[in-house]
Order: C-alpha cells, then structure tokens, then sequence
C-alpha cells in the first residue's frame, strides 16, 4: 500500500485538510497591533461538514487500495468537493472586510486538490498497466491451448 505514489499523494490531501480542524482561517488585528478575533474553519457549520466529508472520501480511498477503480473515483470525487471548498473559501475571501486577515492555511484546500488528481492520475495509469498485463496473460493463456490442441 504504502510502496504507491498515490498512496503518498492521498495521505498529503488528507493531512492538508485535517489539519484544517484545529488552525485558524483569518485573523482580525486590533487597534492596539495584537490579535483581536480569531475565525476558526470550524466555526461555519458548513465548512466543517465539508471537511468532514473531504475527510472520510479521502481516508476511504486511502483504505481502498485493492479496488483501484473505486479509490480513484473516491479521489475524483474528494477533488471536487475540496475544489468546491476552495471556491467558497474564496469567495469569503474576496467579500470579507478589510479587518480580517487570511492565513496560509485559506490554500490548503487547493494543494489537497492538486494532491488528489495526481493520485488520481497515478491509480488510472496503474489500472491500464494492470488490465495490459492481464491482456498478455489471456492472450498467452489461449496461445498455449491452441499449440496442446494442434
């Protein structure tokens, strides 16, 4: 499991979006220079049922190794709803008053997003390498009955 790239790729997004639960989105900066408010991702209802969910579709396709199939849908899938994510993210971002001050971690999403297509990308490329070499077993498979028939 742990030998794929994928399975490095998929373990990154995961990170990124767990880490998500416990920092900060933005700040607000007082008159006084410190740290006013703190904006938590958790705080929004909304964001935290997003990342619950990004979270669980990205675990199961960390745990679905054997269905290659299905764990790149799953990364597919965790891909737009952590695209979706990052659209509405930004879209707090570009609405928000001056006062607030975005972290780092408002990007997080969109690494996670480029780490799922490239798992994605590596679990498609592994099924078709996959399916050829049982194209060349069948294929050698019905050579041998007929060279035992003629």
């Amino acid at each position: 499991m742990w030998q794929r790239i994928q399975t490095l790729y998929l373990a990154i997004s995961t990170a990124l979006i767990g880490v998500m639960f416990f920092i900060n989105k933005a700040v607000t900066i007082g008159s006084g220079g410190e740290i006013d408010n703190e904006v938590t991702y958790i705080v929004y209802i909304p964001y935290l049922i997003l990342m619950i969910l990004i979270t669980l579709l990205n675990i199961l396709a960390l745990t679905t190794y054997k269905v290659r199939v299905f764990q790149m849908r799953t990364a597919i899938l965790s891909a737009l709803l952590t695209l979706a994510f990052q659209g509405w993210i930004a879209v707090d971002y570009f609405i928000a008053d001056s006062s607030l001050i975005f972290k780092a971690s408002a990007i997080f999403p969109l690494l996670a997003v480029i780490c799922n297509c490239l798992a994605a990308k590596n679990i498609y490329s592994d099924e078709l390498m996959v399916q050829s070499f049982n194209s060349l077993r069948t294929r050698k498979k019905r050579e041998r009955r007929k060279s035992r028939k003629a």
